[in-house]
């Protein structure tokens, strides 16, 4: 019996519930596996249990933002693949800070065309 290929799982991150469902939508009608948390802190503990491949996630977002939250699911996941979006200006100095702590993200500004989404996930 031919072994059936796994999709790959995509944790979506965003305090906004539109965008993050609606990229859900788009990545489980592309050939991905995606799941949503609407904060950083459900983020971080459904990255424990569903242990995705990858995370895209907003950077601003009320409690636990999406920088921290990236760094604090790279040390429970070395290997996973981290694209965070934004469209707000503070957006820099939270990625200085990140950087300034040996880690380095991956941006992209809001709106994120679905094409360039898709277009980084799988390059």
């Amino acid at each position: 019996m031919a072994e059936i290929a796994q999709k790959p799982r995509v944790l979506v991150a965003d305090d906004e519930r539109v965008i993050a469902d609606t990229l859900a939508m788009i990545l489980n009608n592309s050939g991905f596996q995606a799941r949503v948390a609407y904060s950083g802190e459900k983020a971080l503990e459904l990255a424990s249990e569903y242990r995705p491949d990858m995370l895209i996630s907003d950077v601003i977002m009320g409690g636990l933002n999406g920088i921290d939250a990236a760094i604090r699911i790279r040390e429970i996941l070395p290997a996973i693949k981290i694209l965070l979006f934004s469209g707000q200006a503070a957006t820099a100095d939270l990625l200085e800070k990140a950087r300034a702590q040996g880690y380095e993200f991956e941006i992209l500004a809001k709106p994120v065309h679905p094409q360039d989404l898709l277009a980084k996930l799988r390059g």
